[in-house]
């Protein structure tokens, strides 16, 4: 069990280094060389987890995936209305962005850039799944504006990066009251 559990690590540790560098140096900027001195391993140790580069830079997208939802629907109840199930996922992609800096980052640049294979995106998406049942389910009701998920995603969630981002530089502190407008201009903007 204790080799399991080191093999465990170096694939963490990997990942972490392949993480901070494409954050700091960008994708073409990271070599393995530079991922596998970081993670402390021999280069060839990346390829008995990974079969490249691209497949590294894949699985890391989807474990940012994994723990991005399960911050997205920590708590969520489907019995709730539209409106605060919304609300409970908004809260939660923002203490997201906020929290684990690093890792929005990292999902934000796969969201601007072709570095991610498609097949990889499409199975990212599933993640966003509850969020997109939810609205759908707005539709439904007629609580939320009958538009492309995509526009939904845009006018609500996608603003959040910009917050967080100017957050980072220090241009706008997103305090609980900033916060909550920001959510009732979200709201606003897909409600019927």
């Amino acid at each position: 069990m204790a080799i399991r559990q080191k093999c465990d690590k170096k694939r963490i540790d990997l990942l972490d280094a392949t993480l901070h560098l494409v954050n700091n140096h960008g994708f073409h900027d990271a070599p393995m060389s530079k991922i596998a001195k970081m993670a402390e391993v021999s280069p060839a140790t990346i390829y008995i987890y990974f079969e490249n580069k691209q497949d590294l830079i894949n699985q890391l997208y989807l474990e940012m995936k994994k723990l991005f939802s399960a911050f997205a629907f920590k708590n969520y109840y489907e019995e709730k209305c539209v409106k605060e199930s919304f609300k409970q996922i908004w809260f939660n992609i923002a203490n997201f962005k906020l929290d684990k800096v690093e890792e929005a980052v990292f999902l934000s640049q796969c969201d601007n850039t072709p570095m991610i294979d498609d097949a990889f995106k499409r199975e990212g998406l599933k993640h966003l799944q509850p969020l997109l049942d939810l609205w759908e389910r707005g539709k439904q009701e007629g609580v939320i504006k009958p538009i492309s998920p995509y526009l939904l995603y845009a006018f609500t969630i996608y603003p959040l990066a910009f917050l967080t981002n100017k957050q980072y530089k220090n241009n706008c502190e997103l305090n609980q009251e900033k916060l909550n407008e920001a959510f009732q201009a979200a709201w606003d903007s897909i409600k019927l």
